[in-house]
């Protein structure tokens, strides 16, 4: 039916089925529309909130109905004849709308709106001893191999592979029929404030619990607002109830995310926790190497030699994300020049010898601020804000941003898991303490040099 395949493209796949694909046309006379719903929640929801997008799907196609009622179905099918649906028998619980309402709900429909990257797959993941558990965990999970654990939890630092793993996780669910639901940590907290600014909180909470499986990234912007923390909780468990499964990504493990209660830490602690840790030089190369043999699959005439791409994967402090983008910025520079890559201009082009980033870690950071001001590394990861701790680490923290490409949240995870807020306070902090004082700006820059000279031995 023309209207039904208009409210599918409108609608997408996932909501079409849950609330309109059921639905039957149980009679249209008199230019009254009567559509039959199997029970009296899905009526109400219909009629809540499709109502109004019904009558513009009919409407579009041509017909003209005055008046549109959602009731419960017949048990008996109608009749068809002559292309004429008569009227059936109905329940007498219905809701009539004379004028359907102008009011529809968009905001739930949001939620399906992520597109999927259909590269990232489990088999273009590359897997090394610090990653291969998560993936093989990831994938058996995704496979349906572990029916006894609803949840599954994935943490590590930016540029790990926790988003591929996911996204791979959501095809293969898809693949296997499953209604997947994939979002963004900030995607869940912006539909659900909306849904409590408009006082609609259940049309929230119904859509999110039409799929069959709930996909989370970034979980730790969630504990920014307790309202929305207790909210993802009670959608955990619900789908805890429902036997069905929960996949979430975040930073850091369950016990040092802030802003949640015990009860939350405790409910994602009892799934199935995996850390992806750093990758080791042999599948940082595996990395490049793969990054590699497709951008030549679609510029065959851009190769790197082998010298390179072992050049680019001796950066042990990068993660994969960034070992992907210094080839890119490298493969790209060999598209645009037509020159070839030796290893001079990539050490030229990419800046990998002048890259304090490059040479510099966080933890030679904190090793070398703690032995400047006779402390123990230990502290920087305290909770301590005595001032003999406090201003080191607020050092520390800005040397890290300054001799490194660390992010905000990277760093503030290096630091005992402190928030993002904390450590760009720091930076601020020091920068105005450097103007501010001539001697404390020596102290500075004479661990801004040290670490410097360090990393070009």
């Amino acid at each position: 039916m023309a209207v039904r395949e208009r409210m599918r493209r409108e609608l997408g796949d996932p909501v079409f089925e849950a609330w309109i694909g059921p639905l039957s046309l149980e009679s249209f006379d008199h230019d009254e529309l009567k559509i039959g719903a199997a029970k009296p929640f899905v009526r109400n929801w219909v009629a809540n909130h499709y109502v109004a997008r019904i009558e513009r799907a009919f409407r579009a196609e041509g017909a003209e109905p005055a008046s549109i009622s959602i009731v419960i179905a017949s048990p008996t099918p109608p009749s068809v004849a002559g292309g004429v649906v008569r009227e059936a028998a109905q329940s007498s619980a219905s809701i009539a709308y004379l004028s359907p309402p102008a009011r529809e709900e968009d905001g739930a429909r949001g939620l399906w709106t992520r597109m999927l990257h259909p590269q990232q797959t489990f088999d273009s993941f590359i897997p090394g001893p610090a990653n291969e558990f998560g993936h093989g965990a990831a994938r058996a999970f995704a496979e349906g191999q572990q029916q006894d654990i609803p949840l599954l939890y994935i943490h590590g630092g930016f540029g790990f592979g926790k988003t591929h793993l996911l996204n791979a996780a959501a095809l293969e669910f898809r693949k296997r029929g499953k209604r997947t639901l994939f979002l963004r940590a900030e995607d869940f907290m912006r539909h659900f404030l909306g849904a409590l600014y408009r006082k609609d909180t259940l049309a929230f909470k119904e859509e999110l619990r039409t799929a069959e499986v709930l996909i989370i990234d970034d979980l730790q912007h969630i504990c920014r607002s307790t309202a929305t923390a207790s909210e993802f909780l009670y959608t955990v468990n619900a789908f805890a109830d429902l036997r069905r499964r929960v996949v979430i990504a975040a930073d850091r493990a369950p016990h040092a995310l802030e802003g949640l209660g015990a009860d939350v830490k405790s409910r994602l602690a009892g799934g199935l926790c995996i850390a992806l840790d750093k990758p080791d030089r042999d599948t940082r190369l595996a990395i490049v190497r793969a990054r590699a043999a497709e951008f030549t699959r679609h510029k065959p005439e851009v190769v790197l030699p082998e010298i390179v791409l072992e050049r680019i994967a001796d950066l042990d402090d990068a993660s994969p994300r960034e070992l992907i983008g210094v080839f890119t910025k490298l493969a790209t520079y060999a598209d645009l020049t037509k020159k070839p890559v030796t290893l001079e201009t990539a050490e030229e082009a990419v800046g990998l010898r002048s890259s304090p980033g490059a040479k510099t870690s966080i933890e030679d950071i904190q090793r070398k601020t703690a032995e400047f001001y006779k402390l123990e590394v230990k502290d920087f990861h305290s909770p301590q804000r005595a001032r003999r701790v406090a201003r080191p680490r607020q050092v520390a923290m800005y040397l890290s941003r300054k001799l490194t490409s660390r992010s905000l949240p990277e760093i503030g995870r290096r630091f005992g898991g402190r928030d993002h807020t904390t450590v760009l306070h720091a930076c601020r902090r020091i920068e105005a303490l450097i103007d501010e004082d001539p001697l404390f700006r020596q102290e500075v820059d004479f661990l801004s040099q040290m670490l410097q000279r360090r990393g070009e031995l």
